[in-house]
Parts: structure tokens; C-alpha cells; sequence
């Protein structure tokens, strides 16, 4: 979460509604793999202006 605002957001917006902080890492940790399953699925690269921090 230190290097990716989104997944970074997401955290924080988590442990805001309540969740302890370890549930919420690894709610972190899901969301980051599906990402990445996908990309591997669909074989792209991370593209930065597909993944940005929505307020």
C-alpha cells in the first residue's frame, strides 16, 4: 500500500469505516492479486492511467 496511491486509498478508506487494520491489508492484498490476475489473464502491462485514484 506504501507504493500504489489506489491500493493506498482503498486501505485507508477501510480502516475510516472501521475495519482493523490487518483486514484491511488483506483486503489489500486480494484486490492487488485480482489486478494482477487480470493483467495476466488479458497479458498487459500496468497502465497507470487506468488505475487512479477516484475520490
Amino acid at each position: 500500500t506504501r507504493f500504489n496511491p489506489v491500493i493506498k486509498v482503498f486501505y485507508m478508506r477501510l480502516v475510516a469505516a472501521g475495519k482493523p487494520k490487518k483486514v484491511a491489508l488483506v483486503a489489500c492484498m486480494r484486490k492487488l492479486l485480482t489486478i494482477l490476475n487480470a493483467m495476466l489473464r488479458k497479458n498487459e502491462e500496468w497502465d497507470e492511467s487506468y488505475h487512479q485514484v477516484t475520490t
